[in-house]
């Protein structure tokens, strides 16, 4: 599997050389200077794309081109959005730029509540707490509509939880659900969010849906013509939020999306702290069904906690996610691709935040230390399974072949 790091370009404080110095040879990116829905002019891919290997790395993965929102209601004027949007996967084919992360999430991005959990190691992790979700929700956005998406026992805690929030753990709060993780193009305050939840009123996972399918049978012929892949990043969390539906969230969605599109530019971002967000994701069957169609993995695990709907961010090797099953099944797949097929990056995904990158500043959830590890750790895995599937003679076959006295 080709290694990649995520770089958020010229303004990010973790620098291409450090990068490099991970054992990353990939680095995913993007020009999210461009504003949404405008044309990547294929001057600004290319000056990006030599950036990157002046420092000796390859611009492996683009993450992302954002999907406007007007294209995911399907609004009037959408159709020259997805013009600007095939132009863009064309000029990004041009300069050599093959694969594009993208998501089809309303509204928000990927969301947490707390960006510096702190973990019984002293590292910090980000962490997602349904009840103060809740809280932010019925109490603070005080959304219409909100009581009747939440339980009466999820209610009373929230209640309960707000009413022991001081002003400036609210704000905290507001902050860290609306301000816009990294990667996310947009940032709300509380009434601009409001506007954009209202404008989803009528819009449920149907109409979502079929929108979905509207894009990709518009984008993915382009992207297959100009020889890009486009790679879908499930939902994070999986599951509604806000009244919104979300539509690429179980293993039935990705054989959804999968079938109504069946371009072989049409593939998957197989996350695995996204989907195990979910305890009825079986992350290890997913990856040996649509193996033939991930084209881009994030690695990372989750803790679920006592409410499973609520989870941490997990060691890389640790957590609910079985990696090394994962793992497993996708060095399979890069063993039948062979020389000829399509490469499989990979990166590192959230990693803690450690050491001395406790005192400086960072990206939440790409700080560099706690990736670097993550990296490290995926290598050994990746290096490990991919010695027994191909040398398994070389390995011990039992408790009768190893060494008890060492």
């Amino acid at each position: 599997m080709e290694p990649t790091f995520r770089w958020f370009g010229p303004s990010d404080p973790i620098g291409l050389e450090q990068i490099r110095q991970t054992g990353a040879t990939g680095v995913v990116t993007a020009l999210h200077e461009i504003p949404n829905g405008q044309v990547w002019p294929v001057e600004a891919i290319a000056q990006r794309r030599r950036q990157i290997e002046a420092a000796g790395l390859t611009w492996s993965v683009v993450e992302s081109v954002p999907v406007p929102e007007d294209v995911k209601r399907g609004l009037a004027g959408s159709d020259r959005l997805l013009e600007a949007y095939c132009q863009t996967v064309r000029n990004l084919g041009a300069e050599g730029v093959d694969l594009i992360c993208y998501n089809f999430m309303p509204v928000l991005d990927w969301t947490r509540t707390d960006l510096a959990h702190r973990l019984a190691s002293g590292g910090w992790a980000l962490r997602f707490d349904v009840i103060a979700f809740a809280a932010f929700d019925l109490f603070i956005l005080d959304r219409p509509g909100a009581a009747d998406d939440w339980p009466e026992a999820d209610r009373a805690a929230a209640r309960r939880l707000a009413d022991g929030l001081s002003p400036s753990q609210r704000d905290q709060l507001t902050a860290n659900v609306i301000a816009g993780l990294p990667g996310a193009e947009e940032s709300y305050t509380l009434a601009s969010l409001a506007r954009d939840l209202a404008a989803y009123a009528a819009i449920g996972p149907d109409q979502l849906r079929g929108q979905l399918a509207h894009f990709l049978d518009r984008v993915a012929p382009v992207a297959e013509e100009a020889g890009v892949r486009l790679a879908i990043h499930p939902d994070d969390p999986p599951r509604p939020l806000l009244g919104l539906p979300r539509v690429v969230s179980t293993e039935a969605d990705l054989a959804w999306l999968l079938a109504a599109q069946p371009s072989p530019a049409n593939g998957l971002t197989f996350c695995t702290g996204s989907l195990a967000a979910r305890p009825d994701n079986d992350l290890v069957q997913m990856a040996r069904r649509f193996a033939d169609r991930v084209h881009f993995v994030h690695l990372r695990s989750v803790q679920r906690e006592a409410d499973p709907r609520s989870f941490h961010e997990a060691e890389h090797i640790g957590g609910d996610v079985d990696l090394v099953g994962v793992v497993a099944e996708l060095v399979a797949e890069e063993l039948r691709r062979g020389q000829s097929g399509h490469r499989l990056p990979v990166r590192p995904d959230h990693g803690h935040q450690l050491l001395y990158d406790q005192d400086r500043r960072s990206n939440p959830g790409y700080s560099l230390i706690g990736r670097l590890k993550g990296l490290a750790e995926i290598r050994g895995v990746e290096t490990a399974v991919r010695r027994f599937l191909t040398r398994p003679d070389s390995l011990p076959a039992g408790p009768d072949r190893l060494d008890r006295t060492a």
